[in-house]
């Protein structure tokens, strides 16, 4: 379900990572279980994504990347569409992910590339940072008991419910007046 959100219009960064961390660091035998899961989650909110941005068209990708932007990703795009999912796939935040979906869908991309590159590089990263997880999961259990990380958590927390509000917010005034 967090995949979902976080590869379709919610703004969670790392929010797949830090929970294959958790999970994986707890019981390590999973993690071919969790990054296949999280890989699915994440490829079904794209699916999401794309089924809107495909409607909405340049316009829309315009009006959630800006107009400059917008030109150069039309351009990468063109050049190298599968290099730019894979690379978006695998690259943390920062990294503009969902735009580089978007702009994938809005100009065309075939949707079973699109979705195999995404889930390809997804799965790519989420069982790396699964095998982290693993080799590092007795400190890191450590630490997220620790009341510090607690407050670490709950700031991040709050900032994915912040985000996702103004993600939407933003979302909602710029759709055109006639769909509202």
């Amino acid at each position: 379900m967090l995949g979902i959100l976080d590869s379709s219009f919610l703004f969670m960064p790392l929010g797949n990572d830090l929970l294959i961390i958790g999970l994986t660091s707890r019981h390590p035998k999973l993690l071919p279980l969790y990054a296949p899961a999280a890989t699915l989650g994440s490829v079904l909110g794209c699916v999401l994504l794309d089924a809107v941005v495909r409607r909405q068209g340049e316009a829309g990708l315009e009006r959630m990347a800006g107009r400059r932007r917008m030109a150069y990703l039309k351009k990468k795009i063109g050049e190298r569409a599968a290099f730019s999912l894979l690379l978006a796939s695998l690259a943390p935040p920062p990294f503009p992910f969902t735009v580089v979906v978007a702009s994938a869908s809005v100009f065309e991309y075939p949707r079973k590339k699109m979705f195999g590159v995404i889930g390809a590089g997804r799965l790519v990263r989420f069982t790396l940072v699964g095998l982290l997880a693993v080799f590092f999961g007795g400190r890191i259990i450590r630490i997220a008991q620790s009341p510090e990380f607690e407050g670490v958590v709950l700031g991040i927390l709050t900032l994915f419910v912040i985000g996702s509000v103004l993600s939407i917010m933003k979302w909602l005034r710029k759709r055109p007046a006639a769909r509202r």
